[in-house]
């Protein structure tokens, strides 16, 4: 009997060091998968911050595309006005004067000119109400109507404001 129990005893102590390796391997898996999924949650953590860095960054690209497309046509617009005047000054070339003042003055003829027009129609529209005995109100309503509110507003905008603003 003892025989029997001395070899149970030694077979079991010959078979506990692999028993306490599976119980070690057991636990060494265990904080593996544990460590594994600590790293993947980490990577999935940097990488959605990569992915919004990555997104600041295009929008700052995307933005500056922008404003370098605006400065592009900014400088284009200035090399066309450039170019125009550089135009204007090579057609003078050769002209005399009173063609070159002719030429500098043609825009603000025809507005004078269309300024002109519009008191003269104005003016003499009330002269003809007054004389004919058209009353006050009849006569302002159908001389100052929208179109000649706008015709006038239209005049005086272009000199006093988009002049104004050109020239800043």
């Amino acid at each position: 009997m003892i025989t029997l129990l001395s070899t149970l005893v030694s077979f079991l102590a010959g078979g506990l060091p692999r028993l306490l390796d599976f119980f070690q391997d057991k636990s060494d898996k265990k904080h593996e998968i544990t460590l594994a999924q600590m790293q993947i949650e980490r990577e999935l953590t940097l990488k959605k911050a990569n992915l919004e860095i990555e997104k600041q960054i295009e929008e700052i690209r995307t933005d500056q595309i922008q404003i370098n497309a605006d400065v592009q046509m900014a400088q284009a617009a200035v090399a066309e006005k450039q170019a125009l005047f550089a135009h204007d000054i090579a057609i003078g070339q050769g002209a005399s004067q009173w063609v070159v003042n002719l030429r500098a003055s043609t825009r603000s003829a025809i507005t004078y000119g269309m300024f002109l027009m519009f008191a003269f129609v104005e003016i003499f529209g009330f002269a003809y109400a007054f004389w004919t005995g058209v009353q006050f109100t009849v006569a302002m309503d159908n001389l100052w109507d929208d179109e000649a509110q706008t015709i006038l507003a239209s005049i005086v905008s272009f000199w006093f404001g988009s002049q104004a603003f050109a020239k800043k």
